[in-house]
């Protein structure tokens, strides 16, 4: 049971931090596998409780193992729950800015090293016969059909009851209108219509318009230097931005294509990358002909974008995370390869 709970939470851990990036339609399995596998991890755990529940409820059987299982169980618990609330519809904010599916993710990452912990002070290897034979095949296969059947039923009642929950997009995340997460006095589509949400630390002063360069250099013929007044709007385009802190907007941004920024540098023959980066250290890398169709937004909704939503441009990055739409923007670096530094950047920014 023990390792079959650890196999089961390994695929959550997994799954869920690849989540984190999968924005694209085509990235679907793994949120299906990350439900699936979630719901035959609620039968499990509730096997597992039922069978020592005697020795968590008689303090004579108690050893020095024992707070750490307790903790173990109620933060597997807390992680389903928040999990399945979050699916049925439920959006509250339990931890200053965390919502129920920042908590969800924050519990997942901590159960995994605690089933680790628990596993070596419960250690008995695994056998062969625990694995093997026609019943317990049928009995992980039952699982996994019947975690896979309930998810879509609760879907379809989901539709049926027109319950909060039905509007979720594959990667979870719920439509900002009437679902209590839009701030206070929303109106239009503009910077008030969707939340402010930063990359962990990421705070910086006001930019100074009139001192801002947006810098566009690395392997290019030309290295330059834009201002403001250079970065006219040149095109309009209805995007989805899908937050990993769970709710999406599509809004209509209006910017430079990053692209015709990219021609006026003029990108050598070896430039297969491009790192976009932010007055606060933070940047992404992508593949120059994915980076090519992206916008530079000056404008959301007919407005100018806010300081917190990014002033003086930000990246417009469709069919990426929001973490990937980087704020602020500073400088345009076209490179060889993919930035490796960007995980170290990702860690620091904000703090420098």
């Amino acid at each position: 049971m023990d390792w079959s709970l650890l196999a089961c939470v390994l695929v959550e851990f997994g799954s869920g931090v690849l989540s984190l990036g999968a924005g694209r339609p085509d990235h679907w399995p793994v949120f299906y596998v990350h439900s699936v596998v979630g719901v035959a991890f609620v039968f499990l755990l509730f096997f597992k409780l039922r069978r020592v529940r005697n020795r968590v409820t008689d303090a004579r059987l108690w050893d020095r193992a024992t707070v750490l299982s307790v903790l173990t169980a109620t933060v597997a618990v807390a992680a389903l729950a928040t999990g399945v609330w979050w699916v049925l519809g439920g959006n509250a904010r339990v931890l200053a800015y965390w919502n129920l599916l920042n908590l969800h993710v924050g519990l997942g990452l901590l159960l995994l090293p605690l089933v680790v912990a628990h596993l070596v002070t419960r250690y008995r290897p695994p056998r062969r016969a625990d694995f093997e034979g026609r019943r317990t095949a049928l009995r992980y296969g039952a699982l996994l059909v019947g975690g896979a059947l309930l998810f879509r039923v609760q879907e379809l009642l989901a539709v049926a009851l027109e319950t909060p929950g039905r509007r979720r997009r594959f990667t979870g995340s719920k439509p900002v209108e009437g679902d209590g997460l839009e701030p206070e006095g929303e109106t239009g589509d503009g910077n008030a219509s969707f939340p402010v949400t930063s990359w962990v630390a990421d705070d910086p002063d006001p930019v100074d318009e009139a001192s801002w360069r947006l810098r566009v250099g690395g392997l290019t013929d030309s290295t330059l230097e834009l201002s403001a007044d250079e970065l006219a709007p040149d095109a309009e385009r209805r995007v989805l931005l899908d937050c990993t802190s769970g709710w999406y907007a599509e809004r209509d941004w209006r910017g430079v294509r990053l692209g015709s920024v990219l021609d006026a540098a003029a990108p050598d023959d070896d430039a297969r990358w491009v790192t976009v980066h932010s007055v606060t250290g933070y940047r992404w890398s992508f593949p120059i002909a994915e980076a090519r169709e992206m916008l530079l937004a000056t404008h959301v909704g007919g407005e100018r974008l806010t300081h917190g939503h990014g002033f003086p441009l930000r990246l417009v990055a469709p069919d990426r995370r929001g973490f990937q739409w980087i704020k602020w923007v500073e400088a345009i670096e076209v490179r060889r390869r993919r930035d490796a530094a960007q995980w170290t950047a990702v860690l620091l920014s904000g703090f420098r």
